[in-house]
């Protein structure tokens, strides 16, 4: 399938026809990374009674993801779980910088960057995340005290995500260096950065907009729950 309009638009759905379509997983038009990698789905915008009923089946009796836009009406036997408000920004105006001070993050430290994400809690990050792009860290003392990374690739623009410093460490400047170090290395291969943020972050948008970052968009994540039964089979047993 082809994603249309622009990029930022459909970023999972781009990203899985793309550069991740290694970790893609397509029933009809909806689509999802491995969960070992990302726990994104991606859907048409406005998604019809075949959609809802291929969505069911990419995520299981029970499985749940986030919904992105306004107005998705949940069908029968699905349940909404949470709402919240979010933003796009888009990264062309990020003023970037190479920093040699910083470490390439690898698989070997991904039992460290999990502890951090834990304690910092920036986003959802799962084992092999890291295999979606490049990370960058900060270690004080050999201690792994802050990060940042890329994500969803969709076509010509990078995601920058797991922006997080431990708390004793903050006030440094860490994640200032780390989203325009992440943003330099997205530069050079001549792509545009990007992020997303919840709206109530106030304070990680004032640092982004300081950065050079400017609002794309607004929008709303709905967390949804399928349903508890195989959609695909009508009058299938409950599990």
């Amino acid at each position: 399938m082809e994603v249309s309009g622009h990029p930022l638009d459909d970023p999972v759905r781009g990203s899985l026809w793309g550069e991740h379509r290694r970790f893609a997983t397509w029933v009809g038009r909806c689509g999802r990374y491995d969960p070992e990698v990302a726990r994104f789905v991606g859907h048409p915008p406005v998604l019809d009674e075949r959609d809802w009923e291929d969505l069911a089946t990419l995520l299981g009796p029970g499985g749940m993801t986030g919904l992105r836009g306004f107005g998705h009406e949940v069908p029968p036997g699905w349940e909404v779980v949470e709402q919240f408000d979010s933003v796009q920004m888009d990264g062309s105006g990020l003023r970037v910088a190479d920093d040699p001070g910083l470490v390439v993050l690898g698989a070997a430290d991904v039992p460290e960057i999990l502890a951090l994400i834990a304690r910092t809690e920036p986003g959802p990050f799962a084992p092999r995340t890291i295999e979606m792009g490049r990370y960058l860290g900060i270690r004080v003392d050999g201690r792994l005290v802050a990060m940042a990374g890329e994500r969803m690739h969709p076509p010509g623009w990078t995601e920058i995500s797991a922006v997080c410093t431990d708390a004793e460490f903050r006030g440094h400047g860490f994640a200032s260096r780390l989203v325009r170090a992440v943003g330099a290395g997205i530069r050079a291969r001549g792509e545009t950065p990007f992020l997303h943020a919840t709206a109530r972050n106030t304070t990680a948008i004032r640092l982004y907009e300081r950065l050079g970052f400017t609002l794309r968009k607004r929008s709303m994540l709905t967390l949804v729950r399928a349903p508890e039964y195989d959609a695909a089979q009508s009058g299938s047993a409950l599990v």
